[in-house]
């Protein structure tokens, strides 16, 4: 029986406020920020349960980092969130030096992520926030799949010490991974074991990864699936044994091809093992408005698009 079926979709918003509802009443230092989107960020439980220790900002997203960054100072542990647009572009210079340069416990938190924002368009659907937030020295990146690991990072990310950003997003997705699977802050997850192509993603991509490696089985061909949950610290470890096994890979995020994963995973290959690599990504462009299925599809991050590439990169072996 295969371990990562679809137990019922969900969005992975919600698996961040059921992370936030749990570390309310485990963790008497937490607290969250919201930039006056409480029910969007799914903060509802929170606030009720907790309202001293919850902080609505309002429409200042900048003065919401800064407060986060002097909480800290008291040894409180303070979770922000909006979304993702303005959880980092919006407010990069105050990330930088009041986060982490200064090397402050923030947990910045960002929803509708991504083309999968659907509806609202290019302006709001940022392709470029895992970049930004990898290049800053110290800080930790994550990406979540479904709804069971987003809550677990967000758990996770209670105890662990530093800058980290969290990226989840709006729709409703398959909810896959187990319940009780540990979330480790830099540990790659083997999905799907293989020989002939390694296929890494990350986020809302990983599910269509393995309905690629599916697809890819019923043509003959035995593709290995790795869920990076965490873009920066990489595993590389993990990254180079599939490599070194398969011969070639595939990556596949929903973000620019340019400073996301893949190219994290490119600069592994170039230091250590160099073997042929394919994305499946934005390539260089905005979004535009649709739903999140249309544009998915439209720009090409699907398992579809996850099957070309692998039969495209096997030749190249």
């Amino acid at each position: 029986m295969k371990k990562y079926i679809n137990q019922g979709s969900k969005d992975t918003r919600s698996g961040f406020g059921a992370g936030m509802t749990e570390l309310g009443q485990k963790n008497e230092n937490v607290v969250a920020l919201c930039a006056d989107l409480i029910g969007s960020l799914k903060f509802d439980d929170f606030k009720k349960n907790h309202p001293e220790r919850f902080f609505q900002i309002g429409i200042a997203e900048a003065n919401m980092i800064g407060i986060a960054a002097g909480l800290t100072i008291g040894g409180k542990i303070p979770f922000t969130g909006t979304f993702a647009n303005f959880s980092t572009g919006r407010v990069y210079d105050q990330i930088r030096q009041s986060v982490a340069y200064s090397d402050k416990n923030v947990k910045i938190c960002a929803s509708h992520a991504g083309l999968t924002l659907g509806e609202d368009g290019a302006t709001h659907q940022i392709l470029e926030d895992i970049g930004l937030m990898k290049m800053l020295p110290g800080m930790t990146v994550i990406n979540t799949c479904d709804y069971n690991q987003t809550k677990a990072a967000t758990i996770a990310l209670a105890d662990h010490h530093g800058p980290a950003y969290l990226r989840f997003g709006r729709p409703v997705v398959p909810n896959f991974m187990p319940a009780d699977e540990p979330f480790v802050i830099g540990k790659a997850i083997m999905l799907n074991e293989g020989t002939d192509v390694t296929i890494i993603a990350t986020g809302h991509l990983v599910w269509e990864a393995l309905v690629a490696a599916e697809a890819l089985e019923a043509k003959g061909i035995s593709a290995e699936v790795i869920n990076i949950h965490t873009i920066k610290p990489l595993d590389e470890e993990a990254i180079l044994k599939s490599v070194k096994k398969t011969g070639c890979v595939v990556t596949a995020e929903e973000h620019n091809i340019i400073g996301g994963l893949g190219e994290s995973v490119s600069r592994t290959l170039i230091q250590n093992h160099l073997v042929p690599q394919e994305f499946v990504a934005v390539n260089d462009s905005f979004g535009e408005s649709g739903t999140p299925d249309q544009l998915m599809e439209k720009y090409g991050l699907n398992s579809a698009a996850i099957v070309e590439k692998a039969e495209k990169v096997i030749k190249r072996k």
